[in-house]
């Protein structure tokens, strides 16, 4: 059973490019392109990492990550936060909201993918699950 990885952005070309990324790396890929849609995949599927967008339709993705750590059922969950919002106080926020890492668009897809398998690796153990 592959692990399951939630790309959670509005931007199609950005989707299309993780989502080929993702399933290359031999991730199972959801996809949500809006907030709402993304919390309840969260909540339906209990993905292992979901590479999130701050800024979607419906709900924010600081907005979707914090009501992530606030449920018992998907806090362990890790986030990925994704943005073209690049200032420090956005960060912060990201971070505050409970992301467990930042990446700012445009980003490098090659240190995306390990930025994601390291997260997976780090988190396996804990988990007594495959990195």
């Amino acid at each position: 059973m592959s692990t399951k990885v939630l790309i959670a952005d509005d931007e199609p070309n950005i989707v299309v490019s993780l989502e080929f990324m993702m399933k290359r790396e031999g991730y199972q890929v959801l996809v949500a392109r809006d907030g709402p849609t993304a919390l309840e995949a969260i909540r339906r599927e209990h993905p292992r990492l979901v590479l999130l967008d701050a800024t979607m339709p419906g709900m924010t993705g600081f907005d979707v990550c914090a009501a992530v750590r606030a449920d018992a059922e998907t806090r362990d969950t890790r986030i990925l936060m994704l943005t073209a919002k690049g200032r420090e106080t956005d960060m912060a926020r990201g971070v505050g909201a409970g992301a467990d890492a930042y990446v700012t668009k445009p980003f490098a897809t090659r240190e995306l993918v390990q930025q994601v398998r390291d997260m997976l690796a780090a988190d396996a153990p804990a988990r007594g699950l495959p990195a």
